[in-house]
This record gives C-alpha cells, sequence and structure tokens, in this order.
C-alpha cells in the first residue's frame, strides 16, 4: 500500500539529543496502566453493550442463511445495487479462500441481526472490499479476518461515502477498517485488531469530510507492530493519513497499544472534541507534519506511562508527552476552519507529561531525515524545487518544511500527582524544542535556527491555564529545563494569565 514509515523524529540527529544515564523512575518495565472499567466523562462505552440489530427482515431486504458458506458474498453478486442485506442471528462465513469477500455494488446495506457474526475464520483477508460508493453497515460484528500490515478488513478498497454504524469489528490482524472520502464511523466497536482500529489511508486522491463519532476503540495493536519492525510508526487505534477535513467527536479510545489517535503526514483541518483518551500505551494524540486544528473539551489521562516510562528508562531526555506535535501548526494559506493549532479546555490528569512542540531541523522535503519519504509539505507541488540553492531562499526557505507554528494552548487545567504516574522525574514537562541542525550537508536549517524558531518566532504560545503539580518546562532544547517563573519570565513570556499550585495531587 505504500504506507509511508516513520519514526521519532529525534532519531534522525542522534548527536543532538543527548542520552543521559538516569531516570529516577521506579517501575516495572513495560508494565500498562490498569484497563478502564468504564470512560470517566460521558461517552458512549458501546463494547460492553452493543445496540441490537432488527430481529425481523426490513420490507424488501434479502435474507441471508449462516448456514450457507459464502451465502452473503453470493446473494450480493447477483442482486442490484442499492439492496439491503439482512444477516440472521449466527456465525456467517465466506468461502475458504484467503481472498474470498464481500464486493459490495453501490448504495448496498447490510444490517445485521441480533447475534450475527461474519467470521473470517483466521482464514479470509478481508470481509468488504471493491470501489463500490454509499455502503451501508449496520449492527454487525466482523471479526477473524486476517489482513496483512496496513491494510484492512472492512472497507479493504478505502471507497467513498460508506456508513458504519453500531458494528463490532474485533479480533482481526491488520487494521479493522480503513476509510474514504465522506466516510462516517459511528457508535461501533473497534476492538483488539492487530495493528490498528481503523487506518484512515486511501492509496489514490484524498480523504476529506471523515466523522469518527461516538465509538469505543480499545486495545488495538494487538499485534505489538513497534516492537516486531522499530520505527515503523505504524501502530494505534486510529491513524490518519493525508486526510482533509475530520471531526473526531465523543469517542472513549482507551487501553491502545501505543498512541491513541495519530495524524501523519500532511493532515489538515481536524475537530478532535469531547474525546475521552486514556490508559493508552503510548500519546494520547500525536499530530505530525499536518496543520490546523481545533482541539478541545478532551478529557486525557493516564496516557503515556508506557512509552514515557520506556524512554525515560532507557536514558532518553526527549520530553515524550501525552500530546506530541511533530512539525505541525497552523497555516492560514491553507484552507480550514481555523488557521492554527488551537488546544484549549481540555483535562490533562496523571499522563506522562503534558504538550510537546516539537520541530525537527534536519526534517524537510528532500531532507533523508524527513520519514515520511517522497512526501512534501502542502505548500510545494514540486518536491524537487527544495534543493540549493533555491531552498535557502524565500519562499522555499519557509515553504519546504513543515512547522510547528501557531500554536496557541489555554484555558486547559493540568494535573499531575507522580505517585500515581509513580514516576519522580521526566514525566512532569511541557516542551517548546527543537534539535540542532546537522544535516543533510546542503541545508538552510543548520545549527540552533529552528530551535530559536520554534521558540520564540513561530506565535507558539501557552496562557490561561492552571497547573496543579510539580510541573516542569523546556524550552529551545531538551537540556533547557525550566520552573514555572523562568517560563513566564524573559525571553520565552509563556502561560501569562495561567496559575500554578505546585503540591502533587488533584
Amino acid at each position: 500500500m505504500g504506507i509511508k514509515r516513520r519514526h521519532w523524529a529525534l532519531a534522525a540527529a542522534p548527536l543532538a539529543l543527548s542520552l543521559l544515564a538516569a531516570t529516577g523512575c521506579e517501575s516495572t518495565p513495560g508494565a500498562r496502566a490498569k484497563p478502564a472499567a468504564t470512560p470517566s466523562t460521558p461517552v458512549a462505552g458501546v463494547c460492553a453493550k452493543p445496540a441490537a440489530g432488527p430481529a425481523k427482515a426490513p420490507a424488501g431486504a434479502v435474507t441471508v442463511d449462516p448456514a450457507v458458506v459464502g451465502d452473503l458474498a453470493a446473494k450480493t453478486k447477483s442482486s442490484p445495487p442499492n439492496t439491503t442485506f439482512w444477516l440472521r442471528p449466527g456465525k456467517h462465513r465466506l468461502e475458504p479462500d484467503r481472498y474470498a469477500q464481500v464486493i459490495p455494488k453501490k448504495g448496498d446495506s447490510y444490517l445485521g441481526a441480533p447475534g450475527a457474526v461474519l467470521d473470517g475464520r483466521k482464514t479470509n483477508q478481508y470481509a468488504f472490499g471493491g470501489t463500490a460508493r454509499d455502503v451501508t453497515i449496520r449492527y454487525l460484528t466482523v471479526q477473524g479476518f486476517v489482513a496483512p500490515r496496513d491494510e484492512g478488513v472492512v472497507n479493504h478498497d478505502s471507497s467513498d461515502g460508506w456508513v458504519i454504524e453500531h458494528a463490532t469489528i474485533q479480533n482481526n490482524s491488520g487494521a479493522g477498517l480503513m476509510a474514504g472520502a465522506r466516510q462516517r464511523v459511528r457508535a461501533s466497536c473497534l476492538r483488539d485488531n492487530g495493528q490498528y482500529g481503523m487506518n484512515a489511508y486511501k492509496g489514490t486522491g484524498r480523504i476529506s469530510g471523515l466523522v469518527v463519532e461516538g465509538n469505543e476503540i480499545v486495545g488495538n495493536n494487538t499485534g505489538d507492530w513497534e516492537r516486531r519492525q522499530k520505527g515503523c510508526g505504524c501502530t494505534g487505534g486510529i491513524k490518519f493519513w493525508a486526510v482533509n477535513g475530520a471531526d473526531v467527536r465523543g469517542n472513549w479510545v482507551h487501553d491502545n497499544r501505543g498512541a491513541g489517535l495519530w495524524a501523519d503526514t500532511n493532515n489538515n483541518d481536524f475537530l478532535i472534541e469531547g474525546n475521552v483518551l486514556e490508559a493508552n500505551d503510548g500519546a494520547a494524540l500525536i499530530y505530525e507534519t499536518s496543520y490546523n486544528a481545533v482541539i478541545r473539551k478532551n478529557t486525557i489521562r493516564r496516557n503515556n506511562w508506557v512509552e514515557g516510562r520506556r524512554y525515560a528508562d532507557s536514558g532518553d531526555n526527549f520530553p515524550f508527552a501525552t500530546i506530541y506535535l511533530s512539525e505541525s501548526g497552523g497555516e492560514p494559506r491553507i484552507r480550514a476552519r481555523t488557521d492554527k493549532i488551537d488546544i484549549y479546555r481540555n483535562v490533562l490528569e496523571n499522563n506522562w507529561s503534558g504538550i510537546t512542540l516539537w520541530e525537527n531541523a534536519d526534517r524537510f522535503c528532500n531532507s533523508p531525515a524527513n520519514t515520511s519519504s517522497g512526501d512534501c509539505t502542502l505548500l510545494v507541488k514540486n518536491t524537487h524545487r527544495c534543493a540549493q540553492p533555491a531552498i535557502a531562499t524565500a519562499p522555499l526557505y519557509a515553504d519546504c518544511r513543515w512547522k510547528t507554528q501557531r500554536v496557541d494552548i489555554h484555558g486547559n487545567r493540568f494535573v499531575l500527582d507522580k505517585s500515581v504516574v509513580d514516576c519522580t522525574v521526566r514525566c512532569d514537562r511541557m516542551a517548546v524544542l527543537a534539535n540542532y541542525g546537522t544535516y543533510p550537508d546542503w541545508s538552510p536549517y543548520q545549527g540552533e535556527r529552528v530551535a530559536e524558531a520554534i521558540t520564540g518566532k513561530q506565535h507558539n504560545r501557552w496562557h490561561d491555564n492552571v497547573y496543579v503539580g510539580p510541573w516542569k518546562f523546556v524550552a529551545h532544547d531538551p537540556s533547557r529545563i525550566l520552573d514555572s517563573g523562568q517560563w513566564q519570565g524573559t525571553p520565552y513570556q509563556q502561560d501569562a494569565g495561567s496559575t500554578f499550585r505546585a503540591g502533587d495531587g488533584g
């Protein structure tokens, strides 16, 4: 599928970010946070209590018999477009061929009766594929399929206009679900899939108008892909690639191995609102080499305990955080509902660190450190233009790199009790920083240019927040650790109007 590979950006400049020997963390290596039994604020826990489908076939629907192997695929093939299929209670099976799958026609709908399951039996790779638009899947459990890495079980070919509602997609390899333009995923359970709950990736064209609302996204990446293929950047609850316009609202994203939500490479115009993001092994949210987002009114707690602790215990002094913005910022020239990244009215409680704004000085179009290989910013159509001598002058000097800029962090509540997180150092940081630019030898961004820009010149601003607990602040580079007074003072002048209560607890 040509999925772009990514690793933590600091790995591209090992000389720039030195490692320290001790962390002061008292932990059990690899320990995970206790799974959340119920969401902490009102969102739907749909996995435990999935909505029931119609007990009788709707008028005009084609009835599918679980006793007949391949009945669903055969009746889909023989029926006209815009047909409704009602799957009887029981376990439905496809033909025992790895490529056997259902190929819907335009406008087809699939409704599961109570207890209807489409089971791949660890034999079939895909459940629903093909190029048909406007397909609907409701009240159906899809499980036991073995899609390859980076591929998906439902909507395998990323067709447009699909609606997935009140579905349970669980215990599959690869991604439970792919995404196309105008896709709606609502009130569904994406659980215990081998790589992602959903992989929002389209091989040709961009995804726009994506809605992910009221779902429970839990326990995904059972295959532990980051350990199997170090630096693949291919794990988490949901991964978004080049999505232009997404509303991610009211979801419960928890206990995923890796990040909860991860937007990577030229995403734009996201609204991430009213979600509960908790107890994910990695960051709750990564927004990487992307643009323009509103992140508001989310409850974010107990994230990054596993990955943050692992890096700290290894002696890594990089401020891995629960919201990680990597080469991402606001860009007025790219159309969106906002021209910044606006992070406000969120509650972050007892995560491994807070928010990190990062920019890798060596990562830009045509650089060997650009892990989104072959991609360039949305401001430069011809990647080959980003070369000497033109890259050293305007406008390419600015436009050939993804920039962490115009980030506005305000009205949030940050709570840290180190006795809850079980850590003494390196779990308590808010950060804005870059590495020292070193390569390639033709790079115009060498030295401290990028660190100085992200820290003081790119309109990144914290203000009017509430801090409870012993927070520290990192500016410019990992070695520059500040207390709240230094953070608020010259030259940084951050967190004007904010309040600080240093004692542990909430």
